[in-house]
C-alpha cells in the first residue's frame, strides 16, 4: 500500500464509503496539492453516453468501451481525456502527468486540439465526464475517517479492459489483509 497521496496513485473506496458518487470507486490522481487540494477521475464508471453523441471526432481515438466515462461529480458538463502516447515525446495537444514511473506515458487530452494531430501518437486513450476534487486537507480527513485506500497503479489501471472488475483487481493484487477487502460482498447486509 502507498504511503501518500500522489499523482499516478490510486484511490480506492473502502467498503465503508457509501457516498453514491465514490462507492466501489477507484480514483486516478491527477494533480495533488497539499494546501490546493487534489483531482482525480474515477476510472471504473463507464457511462451510457456514447462518445460519438458528445465528441464526435474523438470517437475512432478512444479505448473501448467507445462511451464518456463518469469521472466524478465536479463539473459533469465539461469532458477530461486521457491518454497513452506511443513515444516518450510530448505531442501537441498532450500533457505529461508529472507522476511516478506507472503513468510516466500518460497525460491529458486538450480536446480543443483538433484529433489528427494525436491520431499517431497515442495508443489509449479515454474520455471523462467531470472530475473528483478536494480541497485542501479534505481527502486527508477522508483517509483518516477510512474511506479510501491510497494505493499504487499500474499501467494498465487506466484503461482496464472491464471497468466493472477494476476494484476488485486493484485490491485483489494488493499484500496482506488488504487483498481481503476484494472479497466483500457489494451488500454486505446479504453475506
Amino acid at each position: 500500500m502507498a504511503e501518500a497521496i500522489y499523482v499516478g496513485g490510486l484511490l480506492v473506496a473502502t467498503p465503508l464509503l457509501d457516498d453514491p458518487n465514490f462507492r466501489r470507486s477507484v480514483v486516478l490522481v491527477l494533480e495533488h496539492d497539499e494546501d490546493g487540494g487534489t483531482l482525480g477521475v474515477v476510472l471504473n464508471r463507464p457511462s451510457e453516453i456514447a462518445v460519438t453523441q458528445v465528441l464526435p471526432s474523438w470517437d475512432a481515438l478512444v479505448t473501448g468501451p467507445p462511451v464518456l466515462f463518469e469521472g466524478g461529480p465536479v463539473q459533469t458538463d465539461s469532458a477530461l481525456a486521457l491518454a497513452v502516447v506511443l513515444s516518450g515525446e510530448e505531442p501537441l495537444g498532450w500533457r505529461r502527468l508529472q507522476g511516478r514511473a506507472a503513468v510516466s506515458r500518460l497525460g491529458t487530452v486538450d480536446l480543443d486540439a483538433p484529433p489528427e494531430i494525436l491520431a499517431g501518437e497515442i495508443s489509449q486513450m479515454r474520455i471523462f465526464a467531470g472530475y473528483a476534487g478536494w480541497t485542501g486537507g479534505q481527502l486527508e480527513n477522508e483517509l483518516q475517517e477510512g474511506a479510501w485506500y491510497v494505493v499504487d497503479s499500474e499501467p494498465g489501471d487506466t484503461f482496464h479492459p472491464n471497468p466493472a472488475t477494476l476494484w476488485r483487481t486493484v485490491l485483489r493484487r494488493q499484500k496482506g489483509d488488504l487483498a481481503l477487502v476484494a472479497t466483500f460482498p457489494d451488500d454486505p447486509l446479504l453475506n
